[in-house]
């Protein structure tokens, strides 16, 4: 019996893919569970011990308030993230895909030119633009606000506005990939039945849309909830989000098994979210234009 070549060929990069996600995502993921029930070295580092007291700590009333004040500061700044970036990445992905004409590609190389720079060079070049004696407040004053009118530099819009910048892209590209498969020719007729602009959009564009929405709003909201460099840099370390805490906990106190404890809570949390988001948008996330 003869071997079908394409059968061969898809079997060998699905196993080539399993084995990569297996050696990047899967194995991490089980040393971090691992470690996360040994005990902590006396000078760092991890001890052969098991144990649960890295999970009974957080039944602590006091660390598990500044827990939850943390958790829930991080999933409130992921959440306006997300719908800055829809705000703004809904009528960019409009407007490259009705109105660019010519200038589409150019655009939307444009859109993803600042991949080509450090993220952390771009994060930090935020911090020339929001400070006292930065650009923005200079163009400010010359229209005669004052002196330094916006102190947002090591503030939470700092921080907000650095997530917008640096995850914006992900979801004007997801809701582009949507917005281009529309069949205008349901708008027309739309138009043609007397739908407004307003009304187009929502009862055509939008459902149609719902892929690219939540593909867009998934990339932007969980690297935002785990983001610890923008908040560092953008807020000073003035406000404690559920990234810099981790990253204290490894690097600063070196309290890996806690810190994997916190990780594991926070892997299980997100799930929690993304299986609460499917069965929500069940249905709705059908690609209806395929």
């Amino acid at each position: 019996m003869t071997r079908n070549p394409q059968t061969f060929r898809v079997a060998t990069f699905a196993s080539l893919a399993w084995l990569w996600a297996s050696f990047l995502v899967i194995a991490p993921l089980f040393y971090v569970i691992a470690i996360s029930f040994l005990k902590r070295g006396t000078y760092g580092g991890i001890e052969p011990v098991l144990t649960l007291e890295n999970y009974t700590r957080l039944a602590d009333p006091y660390l598990s308030g500044t827990i939850l004040m943390t958790l829930g500061r991080s999933v409130w700044l992921a959440f306006l993230s997300t719908v800055l970036c829809i705000l703004v990445g809904f009528p960019l992905a409009l407007f490259l895909v009705f109105k660019a004409g010519r200038a589409r590609n150019a655009l939307f190389f444009l859109l993803i030119i600042p991949f080509w720079t450090n993220f952390l060079i771009r994060t930090y070049a935020w911090v020339v633009i929001l400070s006292d004696n930065g650009w923005l407040n200079s163009v400010l004053e010359s229209f005669g606000l004052g002196p330094e009118f916006l102190h947002w530099l090591f503030t939470p819009k700092a921080v907000l506005i650095g997530m917008f910048y640096n995850y914006l892209p992900y979801m004007a590209m997801s809701l582009y990939v949507s917005v281009e498969k529309l069949d205008v020719h349901l708008l027309e007729a739309a138009a043609d039945l007397g739908a407004g602009p307003l009304k187009r959009f929502f009862k055509v564009t939008l459902p149609l849309s719902i892929p690219g929405l939540i593909a867009g709003s998934i990339m932007v909201f969980i690297p935002a909830l785990g983001e610890f460099v923008i908040p560092d840099i953008l807020g000073g370390g003035t406000s404690l989000f559920v990234g810099n805490l981790l990253a204290q906990e490894f690097l600063t106190v070196r309290n890996w098994p806690f810190g994997a404890a916190l990780s594991v809570i926070l892997i299980l949390m997100i799930g929690l979210c993304l299986y609460l988001f499917e069965k929500v948008t069940k249905g709705k996330g059908e690609d209806l234009i395929a």
